[in-house]
Formats: structure tokens, sequence, C-alpha cells
């Protein structure tokens, strides 16, 4: 089959689900129930079909059928946790073009990097709220570029609102799935992201059906773990090189010993989709330690797919994604996290047919 219908018949599928998730108020016709086979897990939102980490791209998710969808949580300067990829927020947001806030462009290093732009820690929530949202890969994802200023920036409180509101909507439970970034950064500059996290979860009662805390860093979950919270605790993984701040590497967190150690403080591990297939041996071995296995970041752009899977050479047009979640769900891969969750969700739909 050539390339353009391929990527046509993966938009017009995509289509149904986009006229329930822009739909008014309650003219949407949402998911109602939850598949057996893998989660699926909203990145950022669906970050596939709209500006990350917005109100917008959280509904659409949930009502594609994510299971959970992701928030990555960052504090401002009044130690308020909001949704954002990263602190700096200069790709993120309308910032770079407010001329009231151009003496806050500076350069901070970040985890041993120096960087750039705007940051969160430098605002104040109330600050905050004049920006609004833009398409963070403008020149990957252009037709999100139309969502560009219609949303602002949002607390963690308030993603939790809203898979609750969500939650009641479709008839499902949604999870948040917050991720704590560069924890030992912030606690650097006296804005640890951890007894925040823990006020906000205590605050709104979050059981283990409603809350799973992600994390690159092994001492920010132990944080996390000893606060007794009763939830599960997801151990991500690099490809390469250790977590800032850690002397152990990625390669010895995968291996069979040091999955048991994850295991004794965590319940899932997040390693790149690339180091599941094999010959690696890291999701049989993780089974093996007790842990779950949810697997990132699952996107429909051939440059993000195995070369196998491409259609085409142009990188940003749609490649043969169902195919690459085939091998994945026949893995036995216990959870997937991906920008294009609807995609995801008919992708197990087929396996469970």
């Amino acid at each position: 089959m050539s390339p353009a219908p391929r990527r046509r018949s993966v938009l017009l599928a995509t289509a149904a689900v986009t006229a329930a998730a822009t739909a008014p108020a309650g003219a949407a016709t949402p998911v109602r129930h939850r598949a057996s086979g893998p989660l699926v897990i909203g990145h950022r939102g669906a970050a596939g079909w709209r500006p990350e980490h917005t109100a917008d791209a959280y509904t659409y998710a949930v009502r594609a059928g994510a299971d959970w969808i992701e928030p990555d949580l960052v504090p401002t300067k009044d130690h308020v946790l909001v949704v954002r990829h990263e602190n700096e927020i200069g790709g993120t947001t309308d910032v770079a073009g407010r001329p009231e806030f151009a003496d806050r462009r500076t350069t901070r290093t970040v985890d041993g990097r120096a960087v750039t732009g705007w940051f969160t820690e430098d605002f104040t929530l109330r600050e905050l709220r004049t920006l609004r949202t833009v398409e963070r890969l403008p020149l990957v994802r252009n037709r999100n570029t139309v969502f560009d200023g219609r949303g602002r920036v949002m607390t963690f409180q308030e993603v939790i609102d809203l898979a609750r509101r969500l939650s009641g909507e479709s008839g499902r439970r949604i999870a948040v799935f917050p991720e704590t970034k560069h924890p030992t950064y912030f606690r650097s500059i006296g804005l640890p992201l951890e007894e925040e996290l823990i006020r906000v979860i205590r605050r709104n009662r979050l059981t283990a059906r409603e809350c799973v805390v992600q994390s690159f860093e092994p001492s920010s979950l132990h944080r996390i773990a000893a606060a007794r919270l009763g939830l599960p605790l997801w151990q991500a993984l690099g490809t390469s090189g250790s977590p800032y701040g850690h002397a152990v590497t990625y390669k010895d967190m995968m291996s069979p010993a040091g999955l048991r150690e994850i295991a004794s403080y965590a319940q899932w591990i997040g390693p790149d989709k690339s180091s599941l297939v094999p010959p690696h041996t890291l999701l049989a071995d993780a089974h093996a330690a007790g842990l779950k296995v949810g697997a990132y970041t699952f996107r429909a752009e051939n440059q993000y797919l195995p070369a196998a899977h491409r259609r085409g050479t142009a990188p940003n047009d749609f490649g043969d994604a169902f195919t690459e979640y085939a091998f994945h769900y026949g893995q036995g891969v216990d959870a997937v996290v991906t920008d294009f969750p609807d995609i995801a969700v008919q992708a197990r739909e087929g396996l469970r047919r």
C-alpha cells in the first residue's frame, strides 16, 4: 500500500475522537469502558493532537480512552506545583512575546546543563496565569498551532480536579500520573517538589487507583515512599548515563540485581520502548522481579517510529503506528505512554478482538 493511503487511514481513524473531544460540553460521546489489556497513559494529555499539559489535551486523552493522564510537575516562585514539561517555558508559553517579562530571561544551570530562557521558579502563580500556552513542537505538529493562545498554565490541583470530573463523565476511574521534574535541582534552590506533592496528595485523599508517582531520580521516589501514602511508585529509566545526582547508571538499574533493588521501593519501571526490543530481556527480567512495565513514548510520526514502520520519507508524516503497538502489546507490556492515546486504544481493541 502506498504511503498516502496509510497516513490518511490513521487520520480518518481518529476523526470521531477529534469530534468528541472538541464538541461542546454534553455533546461528546466519551469512551465509557476500559478494555482489557495494557493501560494507555496520555503523555502530557494527548500531546499529538493538542498543546501539551493543557486542559484540552487532558480532556482529549480521556475522551479517547486513556486510563491515566500525565502531568509533569515544576514549582512556581511561591511554591505552587504547576504542570509544564520543563521549568523553562519559552517554548511552551507566549512569555517570549510579553514585554513585561523581558527582564526575567536568564540562564540557569539545571541538572548540570546551562539553559537560557524563562523559568517557572521566577514567576508567581498569579504571573503565570497571565501567560497562554503554545505548541512546543510547531515544526513537527503544525496542526496544533491553531490552538496557540487558547490555554493557560494549569496547577497540579486543577489536573486532579479535571481528572475527577472526567472520571464522572466517562464512568471510568481516571488516574493522574505526576512526574517530579528535576527534583535535585529544585531542592537545591529551596523549592522541593516532594513535600508539596505529598501535601496535595494528602489534601485530596488520592488513592492507589487515582494516583501513581513517577521520577527518573530514585532519591525523589524514596522521599515519596517515606511519606507512606499507599500509592504505587514508578521508576522511570533513561537509555544511557545516570539519574542526575546518582552514581548508579541506568544500565545497572536495568540489570536483574538493579531491578530487584527498584522493587524494594517501586511497583513499576518506565523504560524507553527501545529498551524492550529483543535481544533485550528487560521486560521478562522486570516481571520476574515483580515489577510492572510501562514503555515510553509512543508517537505516530515517522521520525519517532522504528525504520520498519515508517511510511515514505517525510519525517512528520504518520507511519504505521498500529504495528508498533501490536508488537509491544504482544510482548506483554503493562502500559504504554503515548502522545496519541486514541491510536493506542484502537490498537488495544484490535488486540482484544
